[in-house]
């Protein structure tokens, strides 16, 4: 087998799809792209059992076949070749592969193409279509907030919850929650499943930045991506998503406007020199001023900043950790930010002051216990 393709074309697409090959020892083979040539098209795959990549491109060949090819010595020759046509040669008995590209010449052990895992097709599946730039921002928006606990799999994904009227997504690690409402994008009917988190990171960074339709198919057990020449299949997290909205607190009495980004630099300064295992920050409210402040009882650290605020609501002291915070409000948008508090032991709500009438972003963040210095 044999065929020819342009170095820059093949190495943008092997970029595309290299996030879903895995290091696997058990499976090696899933270190290798699965090239596939059938009418001059290379159809490339990787895999890592749970999330599955494919891409195609255009290429010059008369045979058609199959070979897996080991995924990081190509990508790494190809990064290092300026741009011109690369010609491969694969033997079909032995699945020696030879690249020739200008005056080089590089040989190397392909496997055979029919040991690759079969790539999963999504059956009997639902549909939604959902424009690029909302998916981007739906995950840039929940990503952050997923939980890295593999003993609570159901929260180490984004909860997506399909209606007729608006589309929801929702991740939280029991200390953060984000809960990311569309109005301009709605389903047919209503679902709801949960997307593992290496499957978002892989979508996020494929997703083309022009505004095009990304079809979204799922079933019970499988959700499929498909925009332009990219198709990505996942593996749903087979949980029950705890009940976010019980813990979402009602009759927040306190509420708390302040410009976001000097809120922002605020905590980033204070932080430095609060305790480094809680990085506890300390929010004392009186009329129209907010104190922040920190400490560090061990190394005698201590910060006190005061900023004005808009503030409706009786006087208080709450305490948060200023990492999650300061989370928050960088993936929160628009140049002012309310939080609702009702008292110290209960969780914030931050919400975004934007006219934005297509999105509904609530963050919710719970508070810490305040050691009693004055």
């Amino acid at each position: 087998m044999r065929f020819i393709v342009s170095t820059s074309t093949l190495l943008k697409q092997l970029q595309a799809v290299n996030g879903a090959s895995s290091s696997s020892t058990v499976l090696p083979i899933l270190e290798n792209f699965l090239f596939e040539i059938k009418d001059n098209v290379l159809t490339i795959s990787a895999t890592d059992l749970q999330t599955s990549m494919t891409t195609s491109l255009p290429v010059e060949s008369k045979e058609e076949g199959k070979i897996a090819i080991p995924s990081k010595i190509l990508m790494e020759t190809l990064k290092t070749l300026p741009d011109q046509p690369i010609a491969f040669t694969i033997d079909d008995a032995t699945f020696a592969i030879e690249i020739s590209a200008g005056d080089g010449k590089y040989k190397l052990s392909g496997e055979n193409g029919e040991d690759f895992p079969k790539i999963p097709v999504v059956e009997n599946a639902s549909s939604v279509n959902v424009p690029a730039s909302v998916l981007a921002e739906a995950i840039n928006k929940t990503i952050f907030a997923v939980s890295n606990d593999e003993l609570r799999p159901a929260m180490t994904g984004v909860f997506c919850q399909l209606t007729p009227q608006h589309l929801t997504f929702v991740s939280t690690d029991a200390h953060k929650l984000v809960r990311y409402r569309r109005m301009d994008a709605k389903a047919d009917s209503s679902a709801s499943f949960i997307l593992p988190k290496k499957a978002l990171t892989l979508l996020k960074s494929s997703l083309p930045t022009d505004d095009v339709n990304v079809s979204v198919e799922y079933n019970s057990t499988s959700a499929f991506f498909r925009f332009g020449n990219i198709n990505l299949i996942c593996r749903l997290i087979d949980e029950r998503y705890p009940d976010y909205e019980a813990v979402i607190p009602q009759n927040n009495t306190n509420k708390l406007t302040l410009d976001r980004a000097l809120f922002l630099n605020s905590l980033r300064r204070v932080v430095i020199f609060a305790n480094k295992t809680t990085h506890q920050v300390r929010l004392r409210i009186t009329g129209s001023e907010l104190n922040v402040s920190s400490e560090d009882i061990d190394f005698s650290n201590e910060a006190h900043e005061r900023l004005s605020c808009q503030y409706e609501g009786d006087d208080m002291e709450i305490g948060f950790n200023a990492k999650f915070l300061i989370e928050m409000l960088n993936n929160l948008s628009g140049e002012e930010v309310t939080i609702e508090m009702s008292t110290p032991n209960r969780a914030g709500l931050l919400f975004p002051q934007t006219n934005d009438e297509r999105e509904d972003v609530l963050m919710l963040v719970m508070p810490v216990m305040l050691n009693s210095y004055a």
